[in-house]
């Protein structure tokens, strides 16, 4: 093993936690003052397994193909819940917290969140949302760990410190997740079993042996003391809430009660990382009898009424408008069930925004499903995970146009998930979803073209087929503002049905094409 590796993945594995609430919880890092003229927080919720898009958002405007690709898993339509955002779509019925968070404005989505050429193993695509690389890049480091790092380029050196004694990053369960990972060092970690660094906790003054790795363990010992003085800030914090409102007994509800307990303590954490299982759902999804039961249904009730809950909480303490929720999983699920009334492995997902200051938008439109889809038919990609985190960057945590580019390499396209004006905003990048996109002749031979209106000088298209594989990377084209008309010659395709993406700065949409 690399020394650097040993230190990054075994050193602050080392450090020692603080139970509250019978929570295990370990932070990392401390608030620079750049990060303190902007307090706000920013919590996210991890669904791992690879959470079932369709039967969450669910396309009302399309649901007869809806219901002939999975019936016997689709969601009776007098039971879809219908939400302000959008008559195109509704949510799964065990969402009636998030339904009510929607229509309050405090809830918001967008669809359809994934990454060209996905990835259908649960650690690779789980690496690839935390390190926000290309499908086909490893990356050491996570984008929430590299944004801290940016901010505190000479950590851990000198950390805490009696002017800035707060954890920077904080995880809260049993697994440390990879999003938090810096170039070098952690800026946040969670473990459940302390008992390999007993000893090191114990005796961290006592001198290290001259033998193998010596220097790593001197390392360890150091992280390991330098974190214990982390526990009085974070207690003190914890003890400063004396009531917080009723929570449901879910594990993912007691997670975010100590999440809101420590922000209310006046705990200067940035970002806090949140996890709830079981989304895996290759059989028994739901219940034959009643599609609106079973495990994926108990699955949304306990997210939906977790965040509920929390949001209440968060304005009885009185600190609604500092945070900022977001849910993601690692991919979707495919568009035709099985026959173990289930779902295999899948590409593009929603993701759910919420809090005080989130924009209630519906971002994007629901993929076009075919009357006839086959097995391994997929929901592609509407937007790009990264522009998703580039938006939280810009827009709740105020950074630059170059930082962005530094966490994330590359430039994407943002959007309004929270209001402009909490950076000081005046307007935002949101998709026009009135703009219709026509494409013809639809099927096609050799070329299709693609009319439709645009206030943008530049254009940009990208092709991917059933599988959400990029056929055609992203290649960009200059129009004249107004009513548009580009010609598309893919005579090398094969005869197949493909998703062709189009995106100015003011829209993008996906449409169905197919090639006889």
């Amino acid at each position: 093993m690399k020394r650097r590796d040993f230190i990054r993945n075994s050193a602050l594995g080392a450090l020692s936690p603080f139970v509250i609430g019978k929570q295990s919880m370990w932070g990392m890092g401390n608030i620079s003052p750049m990060l303190l003229e902007n307090d706000n927080v920013l919590v996210v919720i991890q669904l791992t397994g690879g959470n079932d898009g369709l039967n969450t958002v669910i396309p009302v405007s399309q649901y007869a193909n809806y219901k002939n690709a999975r019936s016997n898993i689709a969601i009776a339509e007098n039971k879809v819940l219908k939400i302000p955002q959008s008559d195109l779509i509704g949510l799964h019925p065990s969402l009636s917290g998030l339904a009510e968070l929607m229509k309050d404005g405090k809830g918001g989505i967008v669809q359809d969140v994934g990454y060209p050429n996905p990835s259908f193993s649960h650690f690779k695509a789980t690496d690839i949302w935390n390190s926000a690389s290309d499908s086909n890049q490893t990356l050491e480091s996570g984008w929430a760990g590299r944004y801290l790092a940016l901010k505190h380029p000479n950590f851990p050196n000198g950390y805490p410190s009696d002017k800035y004694p707060d954890p920077l990053a904080i995880q809260i369960g049993s697994v440390i997740t990879t999003a938090l990972q810096g170039p070098i060092y952690s800026m946040g970690m969670s473990i459940s079993d302390t008992s390999n660094f007993y000893d090191l906790l114990e005796n961290p003054d006592q001198p290290t042996l001259n033998a193998l790795a010596s220097k790593e363990l001197s390392f360890l010992k150091r992280i390991s003391k330098q974190s214990n003085t982390y526990f009085d800030t974070v207690q003190n914090a914890a003890l400063k809430v004396k009531q917080q409102k009723e929570y449901p007994n879910l594990s993912l509800a007691t997670q975010l009660k100590t999440v809101a307990r420590l922000i209310a303590g006046g705990l200067k954490t940035k970002i806090y990382y949140v996890k709830l299982g079981g989304f895996d759902t290759h059989s028994a999804q739901a219940n034959a009898s009643d599609t609106s039961t079973g495990t994926h249904a108990n699955l949304m009730a306990h997210l939906s009424d977790s965040i509920k809950a929390f949001q209440d909480d968060l304005k009885f303490l009185g600190i609604q408008n500092k945070v900022l929720g977001m849910t993601y999983s690692e991919f979707g699920r495919r568009i035709k069930s099985n026959a173990s009334l289930g779902t295999d492995h899948g590409a593009a997902a929603p993701m759910f925004f919420f809090g005080e200051k989130v924009n209630p938008a519906y971002f994007g439109k629901p993929m076009s499903i075919s009357a006839t889809v086959s097995n391994n038919d997929n929901i592609p990609m509407q937007f790009d995970f990264r522009a998703v985190y580039a938006s939280v960057l810009k827009y709740w945590f105020c950074s630059e146009n170059t930082e962005l580019k530094n966490v994330l390499f590359k430039d994407f396209e943002t959007l309004a998930i929270v209001s402009p004006s909490v950076c000081g905003y005046l307007t935002a990048t949101e998709p026009d979803l009135n703009v219709k996109v026509k494409a013809f002749p639809n099927p096609f031979v050799e070329r299709i073209s693609l009319s439709f209106r645009s206030l943008s000088s530049e254009v940009s298209y990208q092709l991917f087929d059933l599988k959400g594989r990029e056929v055609i990377q992203e290649t960009h084209v200059g129009i004249t503002p107004g009513e548009a008309e580009i010609e598309l010659s893919f005579g090398q395709l094969r005869n197949d049905i493909y998703f062709l993406r189009l995106k100015t700065r003011e829209f993008q949409e996906v449409v169905r094409i197919i090639k006889n």
